[in-house]
């Protein structure tokens, strides 16, 4: 019997003389299914929640803490499964954003209203808008530096 997760395999070895050599165990290939969440540590979670949600337009699916002591908030966007996940935890010390370090993209249907509208709110274009050979797409800042892209499709 094999043992779980193993693949039983004869191999032909010239080392033996052309003979059938023993049995070499190798472990079974278990591969991730799917991406369930991306996590963003922040100092002003409220802050943070509030961008997410009032200027991408996010909902947030679930609030907690962590047993470590951790708050933790999960947003998605409307057509997607996977979540963010907002991550406040000062005893990790302050929070540094490298530039250019990561970003979350984001499709959007009208880069310019969206634009106008962020901007209203505080938040303008950092970067962009940009022409793609398969559209448009532009950079904010989220509160803790965090880069967002914005792209528009071309139809």
């Amino acid at each position: 019997m094999r043992p779980h997760g193993t693949a039983s395999v004869r191999v032909f070895s010239r080392l033996h003389g052309g003979r059938s050599g023993g049995l070499l165990r190798f472990p079974r290939l278990v591969m991730v299914t799917k991406l369930l969440h991306t996590r963003y540590r922040v100092e002003d979670l409220e802050k943070t929640i509030a961008f997410y949600k009032e200027v991408l337009g996010l909902e947030e699916v679930r609030r907690h803490k962590s047993p470590r002591g951790s708050e933790l908030v999960f947003l998605k966007a409307p057509q997607s499964e996977e979540l963010i996940e907002i991550c406040c935890y000062p005893s990790s010390g302050p929070v540094q954003v490298g530039p250019d370090l990561t970003h979350l993209a984001f499709e959007v249907e009208d880069l310019a209203a969206f634009a106008e509208q962020a901007a209203a709110k505080g938040y303008p274009l950092s970067d962009g808008p940009t022409e793609s050979s398969s559209g448009t797409f532009a950079f904010i800042d989220a509160p803790e530096g965090y880069e967002i892209e914005l792209i528009q499709y071309r139809a």
